[in-house]
């Protein structure tokens, strides 16, 4: 069958058995821009902190708003999306967040940021279970890969945000957070035409998507049990690495005495070692096994967390790279994990790990901020060095066997030529 229009994005339906790497690539750039905003936000805070005299406390705080509101809401966006997709809602979260960056701008009370906060967290509470389904509809059933390629995008937009602080914000103020709004601008743009795609594969009969579906042979019990493990793992990584997105360059500059553009550097050069551990992450569990990629990077890191508080500004720098490597590999590995252990939950999954990741971030941000208030910026490294044990508990996990995959149906739909 011919048609007289050119073949748009969301008119090719490819093959359920193609990696979509188009898609996942688009999604991914995606989640580069939306991250690279959200990373800006704690790479501002000593800006901010001097221009309306917070404590710690009160930066934890922010961290706080902005996390919670991402995570309450993420599971419940991915409960309802399970069952009533919603191919355009990335585009309509992504103009949350644009709100908020206009009006973080322009904030001129301690009440506006924590408002323009909770908004950037309302647009990624939307932005990221949907887009990991997207990422997993386009996988062509290499899950970890197509997690750690949509992963990576957003390991890569964390990383630029403190360069855009360092070398755009922090130098011109406060009112230059406005220019990011054109980085959110094109996101929406891009997640149309995701949008269009996802649209016409949420078109195929309901059977054939539960084909694609793979069963584990475990109990309920089983599966519960398997699902509280990945969250305290979940906890012991977000909750260590909330003391290096929000603190790291507080602790350079009481420690070493750097600068702040420096300090800025050293948390991109750690926030770059994240994006190549998630991208290598998921692929290993693929290939070995997604438990043995868990197990081996939240327990893995121990002795590099452990070192940490007492090394010299040199070997801060490295071990801060291995500690980045290594724990970043875990996320993609647990995610998809968990979306075997429940199968057909997948926004439910995705917005349960985001949002608890996210939580979890937030609240450690609260708490070691008051730590660090109550005694000092390195005492909180020596207490979370310990927070990797908690690995442990990943020899507990199951190794599942999976049913093998039912026969794809054919294509009910005509061909496009």
């Amino acid at each position: 069958m011919s048609v007289s229009q050119p073949t748009r994005l969301a008119d090719r339906a490819p093959p359920v058995d193609s990696t979509v790497f188009v898609v996942l690539g688009g999604i991914s750039f995606c989640h580069l821009l939306n991250d690279m905003i959200q990373s800006m936000l704690p790479a501002i805070y000593p800006l901010l902190k001097s221009s309306f005299r917070l404590d710690f406390g009160q930066i934890g705080l922010i961290t706080l708003t902005f996390q919670v509101t991402a995570s309450l809401l993420q599971p419940v966006v991915g409960y309802y999306t399970d069952r009533r997709p919603q191919p355009y809602s990335l585009s309509i979260g992504m103009a949350c967040t644009l709100i908020g960056l206009l009006l973080l701008s322009i904030a001129a009370t301690f009440p506006m940021l924590l408002v323009s906060a909770a908004l950037i967290g309302l647009g990624s509470s939307v932005f990221h279970p949907e887009s990991s389904r997207v990422a997993r509809m386009a996988s062509g059933g290499r899950h970890g890969l197509a997690q750690s390629v949509f992963q990576v995008g957003g390991n890569l937009g964390s990383a630029l945000g403190p360069l855009l602080a360092a070398f755009l914000i922090l130098p011109r103020g406060q009112s230059s957070v406005a220019w990011l709004s054109l980085a959110a601008l094109l996101a929406i743009i891009l997640l149309m035409r995701v949008g269009n795609w996802y649209r016409a594969k949420t078109a195929l009969p309901k059977v054939r998507r539960k084909a694609l579906e793979n069963r584990p042979a475990l109990s309920s019990r089983k599966v519960a049990a398997s699902i509280t493990i990945l969250l305290m793992l979940i906890f012991s990584k977000y909750f260590y690495m909330a003391s290096l997105t929000s603190y790291y360059t507080f602790y350079l500059i009481n420690k070493f005495q750097v600068s702040v553009q420096n300090a800025q550097i050293h948390l991109f050069v750690f926030l770059g070692a994240v994006a190549f551990g998630t991208l290598v992450g998921g692929p290993l569990g693929d290939r070995f096994g997604r438990k043995y990629v868990i197990w081996g990077s939240i327990l893995g890191v121990l002795p590099f967390t452990l070192m940490l508080p007492y090394a010299n500004l040199f070997w801060t720098g490295v071990l801060s790279v291995v500690i980045g490597l290594i724990l970043s590999s875990a996320f993609s590995a647990i995610l998809v994990y968990a979306q075997e252990l429940l199968p057909g939950k997948v926004g439910l999954i995705g917005g349960l790990f985001f949002g608890f990741a996210f939580g979890m971030g937030g609240i450690g941000a609260a708490v070691l901020g008051e730590l660090a208030d109550l005694t000092d910026i390195a005492t909180v490294y020596r207490v979370v060095a310990f927070l990797p044990l908690i690995g442990l508990l990943a020899g507990f996990l199951p190794h599942m066997e999976v049913r093998p995959r039912a026969p794809t149906p054919p294509d009910p739909r005509p061909a496009v030529s």
